[in-house]
């Protein structure tokens, strides 16, 4: 019965703190409790929480930070435009033009000095730099 308060007693702070060390201590208290109701003493009940505690913070924790740690899926600004498809509306070339990019004119440059896009014709945005869309 005291591992199972002990649980529930650790639960309480991963839930105030979302810190899931707490979680892993619970679980290894919970473990603890297992071991208690098939009837081991308390030195083996006492290992067994030591154990999966240690072993989910040895194994798991790791994972966790990784998954906190990872930023948004979503691209958003200049990044979201990188590899966009765009219509030309004037004239694109080494020197500049003007291009349609999800929905709005932007200033276009071609990468490669020698390439020339007319209008209509389809472009990738390779980078933006400043407010000018460098396209192939």
């Amino acid at each position: 019965m005291w591992w199972l308060l002990a649980a529930v007693g650790l639960g309480i702070p991963l839930v105030v703190t979302a810190m899931p060390e707490f979680a892993m201590f619970a679980i290894g208290a919970g473990a603890a409790a297992i071991t208690a109701a098939l009837g081991a003493g308390v030195v083996p009940q006492f290992l067994v929480f030591v154990a999966v505690s240690v072993a989910l913070l040895v194994f798991v924790r790791p994972i966790a930070y990784r998954q906190l740690q990872k930023g948004p899926a979503i691209k958003t600004g200049i990044e979201a435009l990188q590899g966009a498809t765009a219509v030309v509306q004037e004239k694109v070339d080494g020197e500049g033009g003007r291009i349609k990019l999800n929905g709005e004119i932007w200033s276009a440059r071609a990468l490669h000095p020698g390439s020339v896009y007319e209008p209509g014709q389809q472009v990738d945005v390779v980078e933006i730099q400043g407010a000018t869309a460098l396209v192939v």
